[in-house]
């Protein structure tokens, strides 16, 4: 078996991240990876948002006000977590997809293609010796939060993507038998 193949079998995401994240010539690699997700057309519907270092804390003032619109009665252990939500890694990285109409290429696909990218994101992040978490919850699909970023009308998020390093071990995966999960037709 390739290394590449038994790295992809191997990679799981990390909840418990740590500094350092990658510094920002990795971030290039990163994102190089990232742009050469599937692309239908040619659209180069992603970009990406880091939050890091302070603006991090900002972050989480936004997801905490944005929790209080969408939830007036949110309690104080609700509105803690949303605060202190960003904090929980060194970056974040914001997944965004521009929807276009387009006559071949329909918006999921769109989606699709900016989902893709924020895999790569995680598996170049991987490859480059650092870890992270896939985590979306109400925030990713909030007008607010999105309006709060910066995002037009015609944009949304697909990801928050947390990435640092890993704590501790890697989890242990168990194997998955491909029977359970391909068939012919």
């Amino acid at each position: 078996m390739s290394e590449i193949l038994q790295f992809l079998q191997q990679r799981n995401s990390s909840s418990k991240l740590t500094s350092p994240a990658p510094c920002e010539a990795e971030l290039e690699q990163i994102f190089c990876a990232a742009l050469r997700a599937p692309d239908h057309a040619r659209l180069r519907p992603s970009r990406f948002i880091t939050i890091a270092q302070e603006r991090r804390v900002a972050f989480g003032e936004l997801l905490e006000r944005c929790l209080l619109l969408r939830n007036p009665d949110a309690d104080e252990v609700a509105c803690a977590k949303a605060r202190n939500a960003p904090l929980r890694a060194p970056l974040l990285v914001v997944v965004v997809v521009k929807v276009a109409a387009h006559p071949k290429v329909p918006p999921i696909e769109q989606r699709l293609s900016s989902a893709c990218a924020a895999q790569a994101v995680l598996l170049a992040t991987e490859a480059s010796g650092f870890a992270g978490i896939w985590r979306t919850g109400a925030a990713a699909f909030d007008r607010a939060v999105m309006t709060g970023l910066g995002l037009s009308e015609d944009e949304e998020v697909i990801a928050f993507l947390y990435i640092g390093s890993r704590e501790g071990s890697a989890k242990t995966l168990p194997p998955l038998d491909t029977a359970n999960f391909v068939s012919t037709w």
